[in-house]
């Protein structure tokens, strides 16, 4: 299956995924994905990938969800809840480098396999973790503010401004930070401009995607919340 064919279906999912969670789970489904989210992508970023010619990193579709599951908060259930979740979302991506790196510092049997695996994948894991923590914590307070900022000024309206608006700022913030944190010294500086940009363009569009995916939630909370009352 074609790479393009494969993100745009994983992204859809994903997004859908959010809604189904939040409708069953509530707040706390929302929380959940977070983490399970935050934890997986950063992972999947280690993995790079050819997407419509150009070089990107693995992980922008989940990252992305993160920024609908923040905004579903803030619409839904007011910004502490939002900020809340950040705060969850951070507290949880510690938490997981501390382990993995107390993992790792165990002396394997002689027989054992994972070891060299997960020295690969998580050895690589407190730089990817600093760069997401630093990107993660700048861009989602910015789109925690940014959208109740349009959120005061809009009210009810514009849900698709509020959304929009709040969201492709923070991308930007998070893609530059996580890149140069990341990748500075990784890659060759035309190949980390490609990453950095690319991976803003693919998130951005993820972004863009959730848009309808909000305005379900939002439907399907109100309509939730008249059958009970």
């Amino acid at each position: 299956m074609p790479n393009e064919i494969l993100w745009l279906g994983f992204a859809l999912f994903d997004l859908s995924m959010v809604v189904v969670l939040h409708r069953f789970f509530g707040k706390a489904g929302l929380y959940g994905l977070i983490v399970f989210n935050l934890i997986l992508c950063n992972i999947q970023v280690l993995k790079t990938v050819q997407l419509f010619g150009l070089t990107t990193t693995l992980g922008n579709v989940l990252y992305a969800s993160v920024f609908l599951s923040t905004d579903m908060l803030g619409e839904l259930y007011g910004k502490a809840a939002a900020k809340r979740g950040v705060l969850l979302g951070f507290t949880v991506l510690v938490l997981a480098t501390v382990y993995m790196q107390i993992a790792l510092a165990f002396t394997p049997t002689a027989d054992d396999f994972a070891q060299p695996h997960m020295e690969a994948i998580f050895g690589l894991l407190p730089r990817i973790a600093l760069a997401s923590m630093a990107a993660y914590l700048v861009s989602q307070f910015h789109d925690v503010w940014a959208f109740h900022f349009w959120k005061d000024r809009t009210g009810d309206a514009k849900l698709w401004l509020r959304n929009n608006a709040s969201t492709l700022v923070s991308q930007l913030l998070d893609s530059s930070i996580f890149c140069l944190v990341a990748f500075w010294g990784v890659f060759p500086w035309p190949v980390l401009l490609e990453i950095m940009l690319t991976t803003y363009v693919f998130k951005s569009i993820v972004a863009l995607l959730d848009t309808p995916f909000l305005y379900f939630a939002r439907h399907v909370g109100t309509v939730a919340g008249r059958a009970r009352s």
